[in-house]
């Protein structure tokens, strides 16, 4: 009680007590030498020691957060993308230049306000994650067709863009936030229901894994509908999944895994540019991208690169965010 009399007073329930002596280390079986069952009695105890000059607030769950203003916020990017991408498509020359511009800056604010409100917004989140984001984007929509020309010698003036599948991974946002605030007010549940942390972490585990999967199946029907890759279905789930991980606390991780991605897809370009250069051996390096692309298109790239951080960053999730730590109100 001592060691921890700052964290007991300024906690205002005992949850937050259980999930700070949790981030320090406490399992169950160090609140067994306290003689207490788990950490959760051990918080208990704790709070209501040590004394504190404010009273305990409501319980969370009768003051739930309105979503009105979130919802409308989740929504705007699929507004902005339902603009730009006809433009994309239908107009040519200095017409199609000025509407893209306009556009891409349109849809960066919309997406700016969804991660600024509701279940996607983040205390702390990483700056250079922003110049990641657009990076995957911009691939996403150009990297194939300027692939396919860099592997057949060129490129040569301008390159075929995709964009609907932008469309779809923005129309995505809405159900992105609806299942991070799932995800998170389940967890805050688990938490008051919950007995011991491997109790909590099992029940935890399986709402992320639903959130996950439910967020999926909707991003698979928006795509479906705006034009389905797997480049653009992996891309969807790695934005995700970085972006639950930086709204709990971890977004050193979920840029490292974007920049990851961005760097391996730069890398693809340029060993296929460097393959050209009249050196021995050179003509090896964009054998793997050469392989991927002739098997299944110069959609595998992305794909391959995109699924790989994204089963990496689910891989770390289920151990970070299954934590009551990863839970309490910052």
């Amino acid at each position: 009680m001592h060691r921890h009399r700052e964290l007991c007073a300024r906690a205002v329930d005992p949850l937050e007590i259980a999930a700070g002596l949790e981030a320090q280390g406490f399992t169950d079986r160090t609140a067994a030498r306290y003689r207490h069952r788990d950490v959760f009695s051990l918080a208990e105890e704790l709070y209501a020691r040590v004394p504190r000059g404010h009273q305990e607030p409501a319980p969370l769950r009768d003051a739930p957060a309105p979503r009105t203003p979130w919802a409308l916020a989740a929504l705007a990017p699929g507004a902005a993308a339902a603009l730009l991408v006809p433009a994309l498509l239908h107009l040519d020359g200095a017409a199609r230049f000025a509407a893209a511009t306009a556009g891409a800056l349109g849809l960066a604010g919309a997406l700016v306000l969804a991660v600024r409100r509701g279940p996607l917004r983040a205390a702390a989140p990483a700056p250079a994650a922003r110049l990641w984001t657009l990076w995957l984007l911009a691939y996403a929509v150009a990297g194939d067709g300027l692939l396919e020309q860099v592997l057949a010698g060129g490129p040569d003036g301008a390159w075929n863009l995709h964009p609907t599948p932008l469309l779809g991974l923005a129309l995505a946002v809405a159900p992105a936030a609806w299942c991070a605030h799932l995800f998170a007010g389940r967890a805050r549940r688990r938490i008051a229901d919950s007995r011991g942390l491997a109790d909590f972490a099992a029940g935890t585990r399986a709402w992320l894994l639903a959130a996950v999967l439910l967020h999926l199946a909707a991003l698979t029907a928006l795509l479906a509908l705006t034009g389905l890759t797997a480049g653009a279905l992996a891309l969807g789930l790695l934005f995700l999944l970085a972006r639950l991980l930086t709204v709990h606390g971890h977004p050193e991780t979920a840029a490292a895994a974007l920049a990851a991605a961005c760097a391996a897809e730069a890398l693809g370009l340029a060993s296929v540019l460097a393959a050209r250069l009249p050196l021995p051996g050179f003509d090896a390096l964009a054998l793997p991208v050469r392989t991927a692309v002739d098997a299944w298109g110069a959609g595998a790239l992305p794909a391959l690169v995109c699924g790989a951080a994204a089963l990496g960053l689910l891989a770390h999730a289920t151990g970070v965010l299954t934590r009551a730590s990863a839970h309490t109100t910052p």
